[in-house]
């Protein structure tokens, strides 16, 4: 089938790596078409509106009139134009799929969505992480993926070898969102306690610059919202130890999906936890390195990008 995405800016390029991998792993066909940038992580692109000729937006027709599934990110849908073209002008005979990522407008009114699907009839609903199902309880949970053969999604060698200070990085879209005061207030209350971490904040530097910094380090925090973030799987995937604030809610539909209990966060809720899991880490480096190397050998056999590109392809089957 051919499937084209839309997103007026994509979600943490999850979007993209969807696309690849489908092109990949699958038999599918996969495009993304996208309106904005956000922030500067300069997310790798398909077709971008704005960089688009005339040749170019005349592909974008094409593929609209040639798709089989037009799938919608955040809260696109058909009616948002695309330059000249808008998909509500193209929808004749194509399965439309709606795709949420956490967006603030639909994490505060999750309802107008729910009832705008209602009217409209639409049944096919994705959400990319756990949580969000409590939010659209009609949606499938479809993981987000990293492609973890990826050179800059593998572990790093020699980061152990130097008995000098734990790098400990985070990288946060949203700080508010994020825990990352709690995460510096730990970092400031085990600096007076003589257990002197020595911190990479990753903020606002394209994307590849941030998985190169990433690499180089023992722990990553991802934030403690009771799930988890792409930040984690990139970390996972890298071999770094990740310690996030998955609820039990969570844990169990991870362990669902994944086909094992067996799972590599690490885990801190709050920060006297976030604290205590930071001082075993700097404690214990022989520990530190094993979560890291647990956590590669689980994307490697639990949530590799096949498989989640896979799901995702059984999933277009289905409609």
């Amino acid at each position: 089938m051919n499937v084209l995405m839309f997103a007026i800016n994509d979600p943490a390029g999850t979007a993209i790596q969807f696309c690849k991998a489908l092109n990949l792993h699958t038999s599918h066909s996969a495009r993304l078409v996208t309106l904005e940038t956000r922030y500067t992580h300069s997310w790798e692109k398909d077709l971008h509106v704005p960089d688009l000729g005339p040749d170019g937006m005349e592909e974008v027709a094409i593929l609209m009139r040639e798709a089989d599934i037009f799938h919608f990110h955040m809260t696109c849908d058909e009616h948002q134009p695309f330059g000249e073209h808008v998909p509500a002008d193209f929808m004749k005979g194509k399965r439309i799929v709606h795709h949420h990522h956490g967006h603030h407008d639909f994490r505060s009114n999750p309802e107008s969505f729910r009832e705008k699907y209602r009217k409209l009839d639409r049944t096919n609903l994705l959400v990319s992480t756990p949580d969000l199902m409590h939010l659209l309880p009609e949606a499938r949970w479809q993981p987000n993926l990293v492609p973890v053969n990826d050179p800059l999604f593998m572990p790093l060698g020699g980061r152990f070898d130097d008995p000098g200070q734990l790098l400990v990085c985070h990288s946060p879209t949203r700080k508010d969102l994020k825990n990352t005061d709690d995460f510096l207030a730990v970092v400031k209350s085990l600096y007076r306690k003589k257990v002197r971490l020595k911190v990479d904040m990753i903020d606002d530097v394209p994307n590849d610059h941030c998985l190169m910094r990433k690499r180089r380090c023992h722990v990553l925090f991802d934030h403690m919202q009771g799930y988890y973030g792409v930040s984690s799987l990139e970390g996972l995937s890298q071999g770094v130890a990740v310690i996030a604030g998955l609820n039990e809610w969570n844990r169990e539909q991870v362990a669902r999906f994944a086909g094992t209990d067996d799972l590599p966060w690490i885990i801190a809720r709050d920060q006297a936890e976030l604290e205590k899991r930071l001082r075993h880490f700097h404690n214990d480096r022989a520990y530190c390195e094993a979560c890291g190397m647990q956590g590669r050998r689980f994307m490697e056999d639990h949530w590799s990008d096949r498989r989640v590109a896979g799901y995702l392809a059984e999933f277009y089957e289905s409609l």
